[in-house]
């Protein structure tokens, strides 16, 4: 039947007994995909039935669906047209795994933040209100999104326009981990309440029995059971924000939530529909561990076995050694954003309960939190990907530089990352944070690295950002067991990295030496570089910016006039990038032999690590190349 529907107009119809044959369909075909590619399995077996009865209750892209992080459109991306491309999703030049813009006339965002749903429907339909355009406008945002201050605004803001926009709650008490903090609590007593169950039942079924005599008695029917419920639920946060309140509804009950839907569209004013769904729904291990399959890669349908590595990961590293550091220090504490398996803190969190703290989808919170703790007296660490520290930048600035709090951040995913696409590449942390004082930013290239990087934020008095990338830790070099020094990187002679017997004789012989200066996050595919010029009978030594900031200028450019030519590698954008500044202090001293390697000023797709790096010209083929380049000039 899945075959079959090209548009949502295919499905408007389908009789209730088809209905539930396509919603196994669509599950079967996520998990036959996601299983192959990986991706987010959980939330989007989770919203099956919900997607069905948006799509059958609205006419997109007349009207507007806007999904919150958007990872969970798997079901809506199969139902607007897209189930022939399907198993591509996440691969390179296939669809994306969350909805874009240039993807269909159906996705009106690319997103891949959190609680921004809200925000931009209520823009968006105060927009074609504007322009005199009909049509419905529907965010959909979970219980975890909430958590995010950014869609409190917009609630607020929404019931003051009293525009009549639609926002879908879904409720599975989960984000990426399971919710913390009052929110989820109150989500939780407005669903689970005995009281109201009881009363909505019977309220519903009232109502069912009355006879529909236009849109002002539908309104009326509303206001009656808003008003009712208030005896029961002596405060609710939505009406209080001006919203009409329906629910908690059955989120796996397709008729039910289209009879609703189709109630709510004929208001005009701004309603919350809330809906409790199942993470996982329909795929037992998913239902089971939804922390695990939210976002997964490739696994074992039957039994939902995961391939696992014997190489270590940043994170894992990281993981390792922060419960190693706390059990020395008693002051460190440690902060995450929802993501405390992502960022390595699940062992943490149960070793020292006391001393965890997750914060919800709140990344400004979370770092100007860190900052009172700093002024407190303890030593925050703050786990959070590149891509949402981005979210935090004024809080960076003014609650912690400008404090001079002692407080690090780590910084996962860093550069580039693989599968997400254009709304997780962890390209813009160096230029945002470069120019903020009282801040030092660290580039640690291996485990061992990692651990003296982090010994020095530990011991330093400023706030420490230190950033590694979405990917294993290379094996050990004497040199990553260099002692830090303020301001200085790591040196690694061509002879370290030689594959076979050159004799020293022969690299001596060469006149014109590059020198690659690289972020840790860069190494590997650096390594393999140099290697291959080695074998062409080239020559270059690697410089490893532990440091981007604060630099040791003078000790840089001694180093930097030995060579002939220099090669900047670099992890993140070049607008801003250190390498760009690094350029121009070269340039300062007449050194102008030089290429910049990084990002560009545009966005990069979805893609493996490999496929990324080739595409913004950061292969070992493409270092490779710009090094003989340089070689030549």
């Amino acid at each position: 039947m899945l075959s079959k529907i090209h548009s949502p107009e295919d499905i408007k119809n389908l009789s209730q007994k088809e209905l539930k044959e396509l919603a196994g369909e669509i599950r079967t075909t996520i998990l036959e995909v996601v299983g192959k590619n990986g991706g987010h399995l959980a939330s989007n077996l989770g919203v099956v039935e919900l997607t069905i009865a948006l799509h059958r209750c609205f006419n997109t892209p007349k009207d507007a669906i806007v999904w919150d992080v958007s990872h969970q459109c798997y079901a809506h991306k199969l139902l607007t047209g897209r189930y022939n491309n399907f198993s591509t999703l996440r691969k390179k030049d296939g669809i994306s795994g969350f909805t874009n813009k240039d993807e269909s006339p159906h996705d009106f965002f690319t997103s891949g933040h959190s609680s921004t749903s809200i925000s931009a429907s209520l823009g968006l339909l105060t927009a074609w209100e504007i322009e005199h355009k009909e049509g419905k406008v529907i965010a959909v945002i979970g219980d975890g999104a909430l958590t995010g201050g950014m869609a409190f605004e917009a609630l607020s803001h929404t019931g003051q326009l009293c525009k009549n926009l639609i926002v879908i709650v879904n409720d599975n008490q989960m984000s990426i981990d399971h919710n913390t903090g009052s929110l989820s609590r109150y989500l939780s007593r407005l669903s689970m309440s005995p009281k109201y169950q009881t009363f909505r039942y019977h309220v519903d079924k009232c109502i069912d029995k009355i006879p529909y005599f236009g849109r002002f008695f539908e309104k009326i029917i509303f206001r009656i059971k808003r008003s009712l419920k208030g005896l029961i639920l002596t405060n609710n946060l939505f009406t209080d924000l001006g919203f009409e309140y329906v629910g908690p509804l059955d989120g796996h009950n397709e008729q039910v939530l289209e009879k609703v839907l189709k109630r709510v569209s004929k208001l005009h004013r701004p309603v919350v529909v809330h809906v409790v769904t199942k993470k996982g729904k329909g795929y037992s291990p998913a239902e089971n561990n939804p922390e695990l399959f939210h976002g997964i890669g490739p696994f074992q349908i039957s039994d939902g076995t995961v391939e696992k590595f014997d190489t270590l990961s940043f994170t894992e590293a990281f993981s390792n050694m922060i419960v190693d550091k706390a059990s020395q220090n008693d002051k460190i504490v440690c902060i995450t954003a929802a993501m405390a398996k992502g960022t390595g803190l699940t062992r943490f969190s149960y070793k020292y309960p006391e001393r965890f703290f997750d914060v919800g989808i709140a990344e400004e919170h979370a770092v100007t939190f860190a900052g009172g703790l700093a002024r407190g007296g303890l030593i925050p660490v703050v786990c959070i990907y590149s891509t949402f520290i981005q979210r935090a930048v004024d809080q960076m600035i003014h609650d912690v530089s400008l404090q001079n709090a002692h407080a690090i951040f780590m910084l996962d995913r860093a550069g580039a990352v693989p599968d997400d696409g254009v709304t997780h590449q962890g390209v813009f942390d160096i230029a945002l944070f470069r120019s903020i004082p009282n801040l030092n930013i660290l580039s640690p290239v291996s485990q061992k690295d990692l651990d003296l990087c982090f010994d020095y934020a530990l011991n330093d008095s400023s706030a420490t950002v230190i950033r590694y990338p979405k990917l294993s830790c290379p094996s050990e070099l004497n040199q990553f067991n260099t002692p830090v020094e303020k301001g200085r990187g790591i040196f690694i002679p061509c002879s370290e990295l030689t594959i076979g017997n050159i004799p020293e004789s022969q690299l001596e012989k060469i006149k014109h030496k590059i020198l690659v200066v690289s972020t840790g996050g860069m190494f590997s595919e650096v390594k393999v570089a140099v290697r291959s010029v080695l074998l062409s009978d080239g020559y270059a030594d690697i410089y490893l910016l532990r440091f981007i900031k604060p630099l040791d200028e003078e000790y840089f450019t001694s180093i930097a006039k030995k060579y002939y030519g220099i090669v900047f590698v670099e992890d993140g954008v070049i607008t801003g990038g250190i390498s760009e500044y690094l350029n121009s202090i070269l340039y300062k001293n007449k050194i102008y032999n030089t290429k910049i390697l990084g990002f560009k000023d545009r966005y990069f797709d979805h893609g493996t690590r490999a496929e990324v790096l080739d595409e913004a010209g950061l292969s070992s083929k493409a270092i490779e190349n710009a090094v003989k380049e340089l070689s030549r000039a």
